[in-house]
């Protein structure tokens, strides 16, 4: 398995310009090709409500035209940015429609799907509100997410992959293999509160270590007890090992239980530090 084809959302936020060199350095490392794809914010030809900002009133922004024309710029900046690093096959799409539906269907068909954290030049955008969100649990493909600060240049070295046990877990360690196989350092890291029942056996944790080895990654098993929630003592784990990357399943509960309960997806989406490499 490779990442053969590799999808990047792209949009007028202040991030896209960083998401969209990532998945490049990601394609040129992995001998993909790059799909970059602009949702215009068109439906149909018409303007959504919500698709300008409030209190906008000149004719420029209130016709489809502007749209068109901020499509185009994005997509313009895109080539640009990759004319300037060096040979890549790739493509970049402009399309009408909601940009949630776009990318679910366009990203089924690829082997990764990069997509940007939200951030404070995105939230009022209803249009991508939640959308990692909804991707992860719509595209059926491993999903990317680009933290909203700092730059990440090259290939991830230092991965932490979380290992619950769950169909997620399993399904993220899977789709991650080609990104793990580079990886100078892999620790395959579970946790637990002193209050749970200590399933190490059942984790299989030698398994999958064994897993990992026959796939061409050495990776190292690490199991903590933590006091804190468990999204707090990943993301302090993978500070404390200065790791360039996390592997982790995606909603191992149902999506109405995290909203109301809380849960680690949820926390990790809001809270990220380095990029995330999810499965659901």
């Amino acid at each position: 398995m490779n990442f053969k084809t590799i999808f990047v959302h792209l949009d007028h936020s202040v991030r896209s310009p960083v998401r969209a060199a990532m998945a490049a350095q990601w394609s040129r490392a992995h001998e993909s090709h790059l799909v970059g794809l602009v949702p215009t914010g068109l439906y149909d030809g018409v303007i959504p409500a919500d698709a300008i900002a409030t209190g906008m009133t000149d004719y420029i922004a209130e016709s489809a035209d502007y749209l068109h024309r901020r499509a185009e710029a994005i997509a313009r900046e895109f080539r640009e940015g990759i004319a300037g690093s060096g040979p890549l096959s790739y493509e970049v799409r402009l399309v009408d429609g909601a940009t949630v539906d776009a990318v679910v269907r366009y990203g089924r068909a690829s082997d990764l799907v990069v997509l940007g954290q939200e951030d404070d030049s995105n939230r009022k955008d209803t249009t991508v509100r939640g959308l990692a969100e909804q991707v992860l649990m719509e595209v059926g493909r491993p999903v990317l997410v680009v933290p909203s600060a700092g730059m990440f240049g090259g290939i991830p070295k230092n991965i932490v992959a979380a290992w619950d046990g769950s169909r997620e877990a399993a399904m993220a360690l899977q789709a991650a293999l080609p990104a793990l196989r580079r990886g100078a350092r892999v620790t395959l890291l579970s946790l637990r509160h002193p209050r749970d029942e200590d399933n190490t056996q059942q984790l299989l944790v030698s398994d999958m270590i064994q897993f990992l080895l026959r796939h061409g990654v050495q990776a190292r098993a690490e199991s903590e007890v933590t006091e804190i929630d468990v999204a707090d003592a990943l993301l302090s784990r993978v500070s404390d090992l200065s790791a360039d990357l996390l592997v982790m399943g995606g909603y191992s509960h149902s999506r109405l239980r995290e909203r109301i309960l809380g849960g680690v997806t949820r926390q990790i989406l809001a809270q990220m530090t380095v990029p995330v490499l999810m499965a659901h």
